[in-house]
């Protein structure tokens, strides 16, 4: 069942966003304000001014130059098309108005719910991880039976406490994976010590720092200096890199890192990442 699981192709596509099989609904459904990632004011339910009638969005290929940058680094993780297509079978919100507010309600559950997916999936194919895959694995499950489930119960979910479940399991995951990673640190060693789950780094200078198997979950990266900077085997779930610098970094093995992440920082064709993630675009332009 585990080599099932692990090696189909079909369970990474169904955790990716498919937007082709979507109503376009992180465009409708979730609110955004006027900043630096979005032009305009919007509310939830209103649909983007730029969704079209085939929920293609109209300036797709120009977002981050039009102002929509936040368009470019969000992840629903696959629960668009879940929602769209099994959910509500394949019903969009315009055609049937009287289930539009509560498919809205929906979509960020299960973006939660295919969030957890993604990690446990991620985790289950870590060899590193191998003495709790059953758990994992079983964890898993228990998930995405969460998300075949009709539109009232999903909403009705207690979401925090089955996320509190998988939590402990992913961080099993990262102590086991970080384990094999040696202590020895490099002459910043007492001051890079310091840096761990939660650590408020924003703008600070990083370049080169030895992080190797450091626990980053929720680290604020935003606008720090991270070039160059010695990232491998690192825990990066929840990780905040809007405008970090990555250049020349070397992320190679990190994990519970996602496109999304990557996608919110700068770096260039130097920058090492894990072998699930891509260059994104807007790196190859810049760089």
């Amino acid at each position: 069942m585990f080599n099932q699981l692990t090696n189909n192709d079909s369970i990474l596509n169904q955790l990716r966003a498919d937007c082709e099989n979507c109503f376009g609904l992180c465009c409708v459904a979730l609110p955004y304000a006027k900043s630096a990632d979005f032009a305009l004011d919007k509310d939830g339910g209103t649909p983007c001014s730029n969704l079209q009638s085939d929920y293609r969005c109209g300036i797709h290929e120009n977002l981050r130059a039009k102002g929509y940058r936040g368009c470019t680094v969000y992840e629903c993780f696959g629960a668009g098309q879940k929602v769209s297509q099994l959910t509500y079978e394949g019903n969009d919100w315009r055609d049937n108005p009287a289930s539009a507010k509560e498919m809205f309600e929906v979509f960020p559950i299960m973006q939660q719910l295919h969030e957890m997916l993604c990690y446990l999936y991620e985790a289950l194919r870590l060899e590193d991880a191998k003495p709790i895959h059953r758990d994992l694995q079983a964890a898993f499950e228990d998930t995405e039976y969460l998300t075949q489930q009709s539109p009232e119960a999903i909403m009705n979910q207690n979401v925090p406490a089955h996320r509190a479940t998988v939590n402990e399991l992913l961080l099993r995951t990262s102590e086991l994976v970080r384990a094999k990673v040696s202590n020895k640190k490099n002459g910043n060693r007492k001051k890079q010590n310091k840096i761990g789950r939660g650590s408020d780094l924003i703008g600070a200078k990083l370049r080169g720092a030895d992080l190797r198997g450091a626990n980053l979950r929720g680290a604020l990266f935003i606008a720090t200096d991270l070039r160059e900077a010695d990232m491998r085997v690192t825990d990066l779930i929840g990780a905040d890199f809007r405008d970090a610098d990555l250049r020349g970094a070397d992320l190679t093995g990190s994990f519970f890192i996602t496109q999304a992440q990557v996608n919110s920082a700068k770096g260039d064709m130097k920058t090492k990442l894990p072998l699930s993630l891509s260059i994104p675009d807007h790196w190859r332009k810049e760089g």
